[in-house]
């Protein structure tokens, strides 16, 4: 099966809605829930707030950055085959995975005791570098593309998307990788803010990182020129930037060593 076909829902979603909805038009709630990857309580004070929510009778679809759109076939099977979350984990999830999976336990967890449909929203780590390497068209549907305008992409986004990769490559990545860089971060974002309209009937809740879930230049800014109207919430370490959220979660401190500390930013292709 090639990418484009694993991307053959979100392909139909777009041409279901060629003409931007109004926001009155969009019924379905559409929530997208941040995290710091490494920080436990904050882990553990997200799947509160969405455990609160079923609760009260919520029943989203849950996207998930931990998983990639191509890995859809292997959940939808897991989903249906295993009895908890390890097992879906298992035979889902790559061995060398760099994600902590105990943190997302309890997300899938819920996704099996509520029966919800549980999607892969990234673009796997192999597509980005294609794009870092031959731009969005490398990796993403032509649609996909023109949909959003990503040949046109406005100038503020890539900019505050290029200090982001400066800031998180701790100001040591060579510039000829900056702006690749950012156009990959972008492609992973149009792609979960696409997995989220193609499954957003009844509501949806994606689970990725903060920096995945800023209103000013990723997912929910996507999603606004769609038409959609969703609501981000950070869970943010007590120095955190709370303005780019539309709510925030504060929670504690982790403890943890310097991660510049012998950083070695990685090299132009030759």
């Amino acid at each position: 099966m090639t990418r484009h076909a694993l991307l053959l829902p979100l392909l139909i979603a777009l041409s279901a809605c060629s003409t931007p909805a109004t926001v009155s038009d969009v019924a379905p709630q559409v929530l997208l829930l941040g995290e710091v990857h490494d920080n436990a309580a904050g882990h553990a004070a997200r799947v509160a707030l969405l455990q609160g929510k079923l609760a009260a009778g919520w029943r989203p679809a849950i996207a998930m950055e931990q998983f990639d759109t191509d890995q859809q076939p292997a959940l939808d099977a897991a989903m249906r085959e295993c009895a908890d979350a390890a097992c879906v984990i298992a035979k889902v999830a790559a061995a060398k995975s760099s994600w902590t999976w105990e943190y997302y336990t309890p997300v899938i967890a819920l996704a099996l005791q509520y029966k919800l449909p549980l999607y892969g929203a990234n673009l796997s780590r192999g597509e980005a570098s294609k794009v870092v390497k031959d731009g969005f068209a490398a990796a993403l549907p032509a649609a996909l593309i023109a949909h959003y305008s990503l040949d046109t992409l406005p100038s503020g986004v890539l900019a505050a998307q290029e200090n982001a990769v400066r800031d998180s490559h701790c100001g040591a990545l060579p510039e000829a990788l900056v702006g690749p860089m950012a156009k990959a971060q972008i492609a992973r974002d149009v792609v979960m803010a696409q997995t989220l309209r193609a499954h957003a009937t009844g509501g949806v809740v994606l689970i990725a990182g903060n920096g995945h879930v800023r209103r000013d230049i990723a997912v929910p800014y996507w999603l606004r020129r769609s038409g959609f109207a969703p609501h981000a919430v950070g869970f943010l370490e007590p120095s955190a930037d709370a303005a780019a959220f539309d709510e925030v979660r504060r929670i504690p401190l982790t403890q943890r060593a310097d991660p510049c500390a012998g950083f070695n930013a990685p090299k132009p292709a030759t």
